[in-house]
């Protein structure tokens, strides 16, 4: 009497070494044709990161692209605003004081016959300055106490927390017009250390929520139970994988910083001439609106499309960056 016959067993005794070497042969024709590989590896068999995958997302997201071509010629004529702008933004004519647009002069001239166009051209070095500078400051700051927080916890967690509560409930035009009153330098830098003294508690709340996330993840117990230290806990498996949503809300911040530079500068409390700025000539401007609109037309219009380009980053790079959103 024959013996059953196993049939899956059967199925696959004919393909033998052969079939092995056949499928094989087939899943490496298969890998060729798709670089991308399983699971998201890529042509060299690497896992795919957030940030490269990030990067992929951005690179063909068009808001990125406009707004990341805006914000680089707004750094380009701050650094060399000679490119675009031969004259000197201090030198005035009263003769011209209100006049319109001239020959090499395409936005006319504000009520001290200054050059429209060149004061605007160097009013974005001001600003970028202003934004740049507050927004690493805020960053670094409140990156580092509330990832501090977060991590450790007790204490020192219930500590910040009462201190960003008090922070939360003071005006920040209020805390401009009381702190800035009684400085008389003209330099970017007591704007700069103001919005970094109230900007600080936003991004540490989200800097101690991300590494209370973070720091619950497995890989992170497996390093505290194989005996890594804090700091080394912190710098290789907690910081990498925290920092996103700080980039995100920190990029969306920056638009929200050179916006508040040009208001306190308007109210007479920020910058004071002779430096440059948006928001000084924006309040120059304003009792001529009537007669001479152009004088408040144009670095309103400059810090409005510079306002909106870093807010459009910070959106794509929030998108790019939530794995939610995918």
């Amino acid at each position: 009497m024959p013996e059953p016959r196993n049939e899956p067993d059967a199925a696959m005794s004919p393909a033998g070494a052969g079939g092995a070497t056949q499928l094989a042969m087939q899943e490496g024709e298969t890998l060729e044709k798709n670089p991308g590989g399983p699971n998201g590896t890529g042509s060299t068999g690497k896992p795919r990161s957030l940030w490269s995958d990030a990067w992929r997302d951005l690179r063909r997201n068009p808001v990125f692209i406009i707004s990341g071509l805006v914000i680089a010629f707004l750094v380009l004529i701050a650094i060399w605003p000679s490119l675009i702008a031969s004259g000197n933004p201090l030198q005035c004519d009263l003769g011209k004081a209100q006049r319109g647009p001239a020959p090499g002069h395409p936005f006319g001239y504000d009520g001290q016959g200054c050059d429209v166009y060149t004061r605007t051209v160097y009013g974005a070095r001001t600003s970028v300055t202003v934004g740049v500078c507050s927004t690493l400051g805020v960053a670094l700051l409140g990156s580092f106490l509330g990832g501090l927080a977060g991590f450790f916890g007790g204490g020192w967690d219930a500590l910040l927390s009462r201190i960003t509560d008090v922070f939360f409930g003071i005006p920040v035009v209020l805390g401009g017009l009381v702190f800035l009153s009684v400085i008389t330098s003209t330099t970017v830098w007591p704007v700069i250390g103001f919005i970094v003294l109230l900007g600080w508690p936003q991004i540490a709340r989200i800097a101690r929520g991300s590494v209370i996330t973070v720091k619950q993840n497995d890989y992170v117990q497996a390093a505290r139970a194989l005996g890594a230290s804090n700091s080394r806990m912190l710098l290789r498996h907690v910081t990498p994988n925290a920092i996103a949503p700080v980039i995100v809300v920190a990029t969306i911040a920056l638009g929200t910083y050179i916006s508040l530079e040009a208001t306190l500068s308007y109210l007479g409390v920020g910058l004071k001439p002779p430096a440059v700025s948006w928001g000084i000539d924006i309040s120059a401007a304003s009792q001529y609106i009537r007669n001479a609109p152009h004088m408040l037309l144009w670095p309103a219009g400059a810090l409005a499309v510079t306002v909106l380009a870093f807010i459009m980053l910070g959106d794509a790079v929030r998108d790019a960056l939530d794995p939610k959103l995918r």
